[in-house]
């Protein structure tokens, strides 16, 4: 296991916004509303105070005093589906499977009572003066002609912490104490894709958007501000805000690199690059203002991931980076992901899960297991799964999955199918395609969750997915440190490490003692320094500011970016420094990778 000197590891990265300011608290954010209210000089004003999933209604209801009385209040939710008949709508999506649903095709309007919204637009019309707040999730269905919009957003990650804490239910149920699970899964499946889709509809006619990330520290910018914020992100490279969460089979190797909190029991994954759960954070004047990083992949989907990648995967970020940490932990879970037909009809999603392990540190015993022995026999393998799934008996996952010695820097290729695991005493840097619940865990090594509760097993899911031919020497001769030069320079060397030939994604490391070129050719990139204390990102057009990376911190380069250069810094200044970075093959997109 590496020994780092002190953390340097930016949990906080913020991206610059100059010449716009935020507004912050209740009482400033009012009266800002209330300047607007009184430029517009009308008899009645209408204010849309539309939300995302996760939001604090009643907060923002007792915190605005913008000259509304309490009759002239609408809270949208009022005007929903009644319970049961919500259940009937979703149940297709959410389905009976304790963690899978399908992805759904409702829009958000399908949601709401139409006798109820209109008896709620008859009130709202009937009132000839003043000013009427209409807020919630929706509201601008429900007042089309609107005054003044403001959007009050959440990132997932919150939205999440809020589910855990028993605070926030799931669009139009009332089932905050429901087990997180399901929430999540609803969310997933039915929820953020609603609410996606309804706010990508309002982006540009937003004329404040509000920040209520940190409760009762509310935050306004104009939608001017947020365009502009928007638009400067995407002329450089820039970083999502990471998250962290335990797991049981987590480790101790994240708590000292990123300087993590020490007295946790353990941190199992780190997501430093998964734009539709991260956010993103912008400095205006000293002011954080957060908002859900896909905003930018909504607004600048072409300048972002270029052309072609926006062809084929739509407003969608397609590359995912994420750490497994097991240092001084345990396995994960004996595990297979689906096939692209697999996934495309059973859970509509456009694409598949192929992924691959960088290993940033192991131990000197560190190991994974990838693929299946040489003629094994699947019904035998399949009939001591399930036996172990009842509980009856420990599945020898040494009988049928060969196990593969691994060191650091070691990259393995895991397309869709592959039997795999990462064991302990290792650090993975994960580089995938970004659909990343669907993982069919076929043994978990009879141990619990932190809930204390056995971890679902997807059997079923998994059997119709394991690619039996994937055998020892198949996957040496194809999946083990499939490393190529590529090409070499004054100070640096380049080589590509993956992924397999399936996959759309390309992986290029880069060990540099000096300033190495890069540049997109149209497509984005992410990069992580894998080796190295620091290192610096610079436009030779002078085209962005500097940027500042150290280990192991993942960042974006839009496709619009080009050129760039990358150059070891700081306290790494003459050493040698490496990054990784992921780009899409364009050659390999097929048409049919959107989510409809």
């Amino acid at each position: 296991m590496t020994i780092l000197k002190k953390s340097n590891f930016n949990k906080s990265p913020q991206v610059k916004i100059a010449g716009h300011q935020a507004v912050t608290g209740w009482e400033d954010i009012s009266k800002v509303i209330q300047e607007k209210i009184k430029s517009a000089s009308s008899q009645k004003t209408i204010v849309v105070l539309d939300t995302y999933h996760g939001v604090y209604i009643e907060e923002i209801i007792s915190g605005l005093t913008i000259g509304q009385t309490e009759a002239s209040v609408f809270d949208v939710s009022k005007a929903l589906l009644d319970s049961e008949k919500l259940e009937e709508l979703v149940y297709p999506f959410v389905t009976n499977d304790p963690v899978f649903g399908f992805v759904t095709t409702l829009d958000l309007s399908a949601f709401f009572d139409p006798k109820k919204v209109a008896a709620m637009q008859s009130q709202i019309q009937n009132i000839k003066e003043g000013i009427i707040l209409v807020v919630g999730i929706g509201a601008s269905l429900i007042a089309p002609d609107v005054d003044i919009l403001i959007y009050a957003d959440m990132p997932r990650w919150e939205i999440q912490l809020r589910f855990r804490k028993n605070q926030i239910s799931n669009l139009g149920a009332d089932n905050a104490s429901n087990p997180f699970s399901y929430q999540y899964k609803r969310s997933f499946f039915v929820d953020w894709k609603v609410c996606d889709n309804h706010k990508k509809t309002l982006m540009d006619q937003w004329d404040f958007v509000l920040d209520t990330t940190i409760e009762n520290h509310p935050k306004m910018i104009t939608g001017t501000a947020m365009t502009y914020a928007l638009d400067k992100t995407i002329e450089q490279p820039f970083r999502v805000v990471p998250f962290f969460d335990p797991g049981p089979w987590g480790g101790q190797w994240l708590k000292e690199v990123v300087d993590l909190d020490r007295t946790a029991q353990n941190y199992a994954w780190g997501f430093d690059c998964v734009p539709e759960e991260n956010s993103l954070v912008f400095d205006f004047e000293g002011v954080a203002f957060e908002i859900p990083s896909i905003n930018l992949v909504f607004t600048h989907p072409a300048s972002l991931l270029g052309e072609e990648v926006y062809a084929a995967f739509g407003a969608e970020f397609p590359i995912r980076f994420d750490f497994l940490d097991t240092m001084e932990g345990g396995n994960l879970s004996l595990q297979v992901h689906p096939m692209h037909q697999y996934i495309k009809d059973k859970f509509g999603m456009g694409y598949t899960q192929n992924e691959s392990y960088y290993f940033l540190d192991t131990k000197d015993d560190g190991f994974v297991y990838l693929g299946l022995k040489e003629n094994i026999n699947p019904e035998l393998m399949l009939a001591e799964l399930e036996t172990a799934q009842e509980g009856k008996e420990d599945f020898d996952a040494d009988k049928f999955v060969q196990k593969w010695p691994v060191k650091k820097h070691d990259h393995i290729l895991i397309p869709a199918g592959t039997v795999h695991c990462s064991g302990a005493d290792t650090v993975v840097l994960e580089i995938s395609a970004t659909p990343f619940i669907f993982t069919f865990k076929l043994w978990d090594w009879g141990r619990m969750g932190l809930d204390g509760k056995p971890r679902p097993i997807s059997l079923e899911h998994g059997k119709n997915n394991i690619q039996w031919e994937r055998t020892t020497e198949w996957v040496e001769k194809n999946l083990v440190n499939q490393i190529e030069n590529i090409a070499s320079g004054d100070g640096w060397r380049e080589e590509r490490t993956g992924l397999d030939a399936e996959s759309f994604i390309e992986t290029r490391r880069h060990w540099f003692t000096k300033k190495v070129e890069h540049n997109t050719e149209g497509i984005v990139n992410v990069l992580n320094l894998i080796s190295g204390r620091e290192a610096i990102v610079e436009s030779p057009a002078n085209a962005f500011e500097p940027f500042i990376i150290h280990y192991a911190e993942t960042f974006i380069v839009p496709a619009s970016v080009g050129a760039y250069t990358v150059t070891p810094h700081g306290e790494s200044a003459g050493q040698e420094c490496a990054t990784i970075k992921a780009s899409i093959r364009t050659n390999n997109l097929k048409e049919d990778y959107k989510i409809n």
